[in-house]
C-alpha cells in the first residue's frame, strides 16, 4: 500500500493595501503582538468586508485563529464596539472578546466565532428546518434585551428615528430615482413618517442591536455567536425581531415569520419582556417598526451605490421595496405612501393582487 499524500498546503492571499503608511502601522503591530499571542503571521488572510470602512482579516495560532479588525479611526470610533461587547459579554451573549487594541492606529485582535454565519448555513427551500437556528438567534436577542438599562446606550428616540427614515427621500428617491421631493410627495412622506415615527415610539425600549439578522450571527458549537453590534441603542422592542425576520438580505413567507414571531414573544413574555400580552398589537408594532427599517435601509443602500461605489447593496432593493408595500397595504394610514412607492417604481396593481411573501 502505498502512503497517503500530506495535504497541500493552504494558500493564504494576503490583504491589499492602498495606504503604504498604514500597512507598514499594520504590519509593525502585528509583528509586535506575535510572540504574546502566538499569531502565524504568514496565515493571514482576508476574512471579510462590509459596508463600512471596516476590514476584518484571520491569523493562525495554536490556541486556534484570531479576527483582526482593521478600522481607520478617521473613518471609524470602534470605543462604541468594545463597550458594547462589553456589556453583551455581561449578558452572557457569545461575542468576540477584545484580545489587543491600538486605539491610536485602529486595529484590534479578537477572539474568533467561527467562519460560518447563520445565513450560510440556512436551508432557503425549507423554512421549517431553519427553526432551530432561529430559536437559537432568539435565545440570544432575548438574553441581550434581558440585560436592558437605561442610560448606557444612546436613545433610539424621533430625532433618530426621523434621520435614519430621511434618507429614503434624500439618497433613493431624490438622488437615486430622480424623484422631486416637494408638494405632494412631501406631504404624502411627512404624514407617513409621523405615523410610523408615533407607533414605534409606543413600544417600550431596551437594548436594540440594530442589524440582528443572519449575517451578523455566527454558529458555532456552544451558542448564536453575535457580530457588528457597534450601532447598538437603547430603543423599541420591536426592533430587532422586525430585523430577523425580515432580514436585508432573505425573504420567508409570512407563516414562517409569524411562528418564529410568536415563539419569540412567548419566551420574552416568559422573561418579563414589555411585549405585551395581545400578539396581535405586539406584530403590529413589528411591522411598523420593520417598515421604519426597510425605507432607511433602502436609502442607505442607494447612498452605498451612489456615493460609496457599493452597487451590490442596491440589488436587493427589490425586496426592500417589497416588504414596504406590503406592511403599506394593511393600514389605511400608510395607503398614500403605498401609491406613491408603487408611481415611483412603475408599479400597476392589478385587481385582488396579494402578498406572499413579505
Amino acid at each position: 500500500m502505498s502512503q497517503a499524500h500530506p495535504p497541500e498546503p493552504t494558500l493564504f492571499v494576503a490583504p491589499v493595501w492602498s495606504d503604504a503608511q498604514r500597512e507598514a502601522n499594520f504590519n509593525a503591530w502585528l509583528t509586535g503582538l506575535a510572540s504574546a499571542h502566538g499569531l502565524l503571521i504568514n496565515s493571514l488572510r482576508s476574512a471579510s468586508a462590509d459596508a463600512s470602512f471596516r476590514r476584518y482579516f484571520r491569523v493562525d495560532s495554536p490556541q486556534g485563529s484570531r479576527i483582526i479588525m482593521d478600522a481607520p479611526p478617521d473613518q471609524e470610533d470602534c470605543h462604541p464596539f468594545v463597550r458594547i461587547a462589553q456589556l453583551m459579554a455581561e449578558a452572557n451573549v457569545l461575542v468576540p472578546q477584545v484580545l489587543a487594541w491600538d486605539q491610536a492606529k485602529g486595529f484590534m485582535l479578537l477572539t474568533d466565532l467561527g467562519e460560518k454565519t447563520m445565513m450560510q448555513v440556512i436551508k432557503r427551500d425549507d423554512p421549517q428546518a431553519n427553526q432551530g437556528l432561529y430559536l437559537q438567534a432568539v435565545d440570544a436577542l432575548i438574553a441581550w434585551q434581558t440585560a436592558s438599562t437605561p442610560g448606557l446606550l444612546p436613545e433610539y428616540d424621533e430625532v433618530l428615528l426621523r434621520r435614519e427614515l430621511a434618507l429614503f427621500p434624500e439618497w433613493y428617491l431624490a438622488r437615486h430615482r430622480g424623484v422631486a421631493v416637494e408638494g405632494e410627495v412631501r406631504r404624502t412622506l411627512d404624514d407617513a413618517f409621523k405615523h410610523i415615527i408615533k407607533c414605534n415610539l409606543a413600544w417600550p425600549s431596551v437594548y436594540v442591536h440594530r442589524d440582528f439578522m443572519p449575517r451578523n450571527l455566527m454558529v458555532g458549537s456552544k451558542a448564536m455567536g453575535v457580530l457588528d453590534f457597534q450601532d447598538a441603542v437603547y430603543g423599541p422592542i420591536t426592533y430587532d425581531i422586525a430585523s430577523l425576520m425580515r432580514d436585508a438580505f432573505l425573504s420567508w413567507d409570512e407563516d414562517f415569520c409569524l411562528d418564529i414571531t410568536i415563539r419569540y414573544w412567548e419566551k420574552a413574555r416568559k422573561a418579563g419582556l414589555p411585549v405585551g400580552d395581545d400578539f396581535g398589537e405586539f406584530y403590529r408594532g413589528v411591522e411598523w417598526m420593520g417598515l421604519q427599517r426597510h425605507l432607511k435601509v433602502t436609502g442607505i443602500f442607494a447612498r452605498l451605490t451612489l456615493r460609496d461605489g457599493k452597487p451590490q447593496y442596491l440589488a436587493d432593493t427589490p425586496r426592500f421595496i417589497n416588504y414596504i408595500r406590503a406592511t403599506c397595504e394593511r393600514y389605511r394610514e400608510l395607503k398614500p405612501l403605498l401609491r406613491l412607492i408603487e408611481r415611483v417604481e412603475g408599479i400597476e396593481v392589478a385587481s385582488g393582487y396579494t402578498f406572499g411573501r413579505i
